[in-house]
C-alpha cells in the first residue's frame, strides 16, 4: 500500500518508465516495418529517439526522488494505455502494416498523454513541482507526436485502400498529396 504522496509519485514514475520502455520496443519494430515509406519511418524513428530521451529523464527524476524498483512486467498504466493488440502483424501487405503501425502508435501516444496528466496532477498534489514540469514536458511531446501521426492517417489509409483493392483502384484517388504531408 502507498503510504505517502511522494511514494505515489515514485510509483507513477516507475509506471511511466515501463510505458516508455514498451513504446520504445514497439517503435523500433514499427520503424523497421515502414521501410517503404521514408516519411513514416522518419517520424517513427524520431519518436523512438524522443522516447529514449524521455526514459533517461524519467529515470533521472526517479533517482532524484530516491529511486524505486522498475518493473519489467506490465504495470497498470502500461496495461491501460496500451489496450489494443499489436496491429502491425506480418500477414498484412506493407502498406497496411504501415497504416496499422500509425494507428497503434497514435493510440499509444494519446494514452501516454493521459498518463502524464495523471502523473502531473499527482505531482502537484504531492508538492513536487519538478516532477510536474517533467510530466508536462513529456505530455506536450506526446501531443505533438499524436498530431503528426494523425496528419498521416488519411494519406496512408488511401494508400492501403488502393493497394488492397487493386482491381477497383480509381486513379482519381490521389495519395501523398501536398496537403497530406507533414509540414517541416
Amino acid at each position: 500500500m502507498i503510504g505517502s504522496g511522494a511514494e505515489l509519485v515514485r510509483q507513477y514514475l516507475v509506471e511511466c518508465i515501463a510505458v516508455e520502455r514498451a513504446n520504445y520496443s514497439r517503435l523500433h519494430e514499427f520503424a523497421l516495418s515502414a521501410i517503404d515509406d521514408e516519411e513514416v519511418q522518419g517520424l517513427l524513428s524520431g519518436y523512438e529517439d524522443q522516447t529514449a530521451r524521455q526514459l533517461e529523464l524519467l529515470a533521472a527524476r526517479l533517482g532524484a526522488l530516491g529511486g524505486g524498483e522498475i518493473s519489467h512486467g506490465e504495470g497498470i498504466l502500461e496495461a491501460t494505455v496500451h489496450l489494443g493488440p499489436n496491429l502491425a502483424e506480418s500477414d498484412h501487405i506493407p502498406e497496411e502494416r504501415i497504416l496499422h503501425s500509425l494507428i497503434a502508435t497514435y493510440t499509444a501516444a494519446s494514452g501516454d498523454f493521459a498518463a502524464y496528466e495523471a502523473l502531473a496532477t499527482m505531482a502537484v498534489a504531492a508538492g513536487d513541482p519538478e516532477t510536474e514540469v517533467l510530466a508536462r514536458q513529456i505530455q506536450a511531446e506526446h501531443k505533438v507526436v499524436a498530431e503528426n501521426l494523425w496528419h498521416l492517417l488519411p494519406s496512408r489509409s488511401k494508400i492501403a485502400f488502393n493497394m488492397l483493392t487493386v482491381s477497383e483502384v480509381d486513379p482519381a484517388v490521389e495519395t501523398k498529396m501536398a496537403d497530406d504531408r507533414l509540414e517541416s
